[in-house]
């Protein structure tokens, strides 16, 4: 039985194994992508420390990749929270995952 929601992201409505597996990949995504983003400010910032002028920038470069470190817990927590709120409660305990 296909809702309009169902036939917009079917992956939303298959059972809690499958569902995981779809949910688990998106959050691996995110923080694949969180990752890149971290190694870029850290290496441009880094880069950016060598010239006086644009130590300034380097400094906020360090920053965002600061606070992006940030984001790798909350990846986690979101994706635990999420699969909570589906019913999941065996499984990994977040040992098994980086994200």
């Amino acid at each position: 039985m296909a809702t309009d929601r169902t036939h917009a992201d079917p992956s939303l409505r298959l059972s809690v194994g499958r569902e995981q597996v779809v949910i688990d990949n998106r959050y691996e995504t995110a923080s694949i992508v969180n990752d890149v983003l971290i190694a870029v400010f850290f290496t441009v910032g880094s880069v950016l420390f060598f010239f006086d002028s644009t130590q300034t920038a380097g400094t906020w470069l360090f920053l965002l990749g600061s606070l992006d470190f940030l984001a790798r817990p909350v990846i986690r927590l979101s994706r635990r929270t999420h699969l909570r709120r589906l019913g999941h409660h065996s499984g990994a305990t977040g040992g098994d995952y980086d994200y």
